[in-house]
């Protein structure tokens, strides 16, 4: 019986290999709405215990999750598409040259070129967002779909994944799970916190620099703090160039500075760092490590990927370090024998165990 669950185990593991390659263009949704499902998996159970059937929470969690992605997605889409029109009107308004004048100097900068290839860009952009929009609709709906059904059938899919470990192996399989779920609940925990400290951030230094829609730039640059590496120092390179075209030279390069600085800045490297090590329980300097080689390797996804990696590959070493540590390196050989005895007598007894649960068994009031 155990050789054969093996087997059906690795049989289990080349064909999620062969699913993942066949369907490398959704592995990156298929992920992202697992770990979501993983975060949301205490909101589906507290639900659950006020009284609401499984499908109905898990349809509830399910459609709060899909409507916070769309929430974060919407500003970007406004931005690129329907306010499309206006940024290509700004940018062609500007004029071809400008004259900037420093202490007796003077020196003309030709923008024409420039302004037209930002204008041909934004139409790209919008044109391809516009051209990918079908793929995204169907994207959210798997997104959305794929929540649903983990959380639907959560405590059925986590036994069936626990019965692909050996026996005497699931305290370790039940230790990586734990692990894994807090290090998700911390990342999103400190992505949304990071966007919203990017937010109140940006409210006063958009109005000290008077620009006219301050809260509307504060909410783009939050959401940019979703987009991996660049965030909202997108935003704030293009208001410093947009200030620079119309001759405004102390404005930009004061935007680019206090912007750069306080709004690009500040976020990463005094909240995230500080967020990360409280609910993700993982030191800053790994962090970083996950997020930056996350986001080179495999792109956005990378962002919660890289993290998880290092987190889950932190507690493995941990572990490893206690149980090496637990006997004195004099001691090993003496007690090799001992340990192995005992490993023996476990195994049999948590075989025995598992029969008798097992013909015990019984469906759950939920059903799973």
């Amino acid at each position: 019986m155990a050789s054969r669950r093996h087997v059906l185990g690795g049989l289990t593991v080349a064909a999620g290999l062969l699913a993942v390659v066949i369907l490398s263009e959704v592995v990156a949704t298929v992920f992202f709405a697992m770990t979501v499902a993983y975060v949301l998996g205490p909101v589906r159970r507290r639900l659950r215990q006020r009284g609401l059937s499984r499908r109905l929470s898990a349809i509830i969690t399910s459609l709060a999750a899909f409507l916070a992605v769309v929430a974060v997605i919407a500003p970007l889409f406004v931005v690129l598409v329907v306010r499309l029109d206006e940024a290509v009107l700004f940018v062609e308004s500007i004029p071809d040259a400008i004259s900037l004048s420093a202490r007796g100097f003077e020196y003309t900068v030709v923008t024409a070129d420039v302004t037209a290839v930002v204008a041909r860009w934004l139409i790209a952009a919008g044109t391809a967002i516009v051209a990918a929009a079908p793929v995204l609709i169907v994207k959210l709906a798997l997104f959305a779909f794929v929540v649903y059904g983990l959380l639907v059938h959560e405590r059925r899919t986590h036994r069936a994944t626990l019965a692909l470990v050996p026996l005497g192996h699931r305290d370790l399989a039940e230790a990586l799970h734990e692990r894994a779920s807090r290090t998700l609940y911390g990342l999103y925990v400190v992505q949304a916190a990071t966007g919203f400290a990017t937010f109140l951030i940006a409210i006063p230094v958009f109005v000290a620099f008077g620009y006219p829609s301050p809260i509307a730039l504060a909410t783009l640059a939050g959401v940019l703090q979703f987009v991996p590496v660049l965030g909202p120092s997108v935003l704030v390179v293009a208001l410093a160039g947009s200030e620079l075209m119309l001759g405004d030279a102390v404005s930009a390069v004061g935007i680019l500075v206090v912007g750069g600085l306080f709004i690009a800045a500040a976020p990463d490297l005094l909240v995230r760092p500080r967020l990360a090590a409280e609910t993700a329980e993982l030191p800053s300097t790994l962090y970083f490590i996950g997020f930056v080689g996350g986001v080179l390797t495999v792109g956005p996804v990378g962002v919660i990927a890289g993290p998880l990696v290092v987190a889950i590959v932190t507690e493995l070493a941990t572990r490893l370090s206690g149980e090496l540590n637990a006997i004195p390196v004099g001691e090993e050989s003496k007690h090799g024998a001992a340990d192995a005895t005992d490993a023996a007598n476990a195994a049999n007894a948590a075989d025995a165990a598992n029969t008798v649960n097992a013909a015990n068994a019984v469906p759950d009031a939920d059903g799973e």
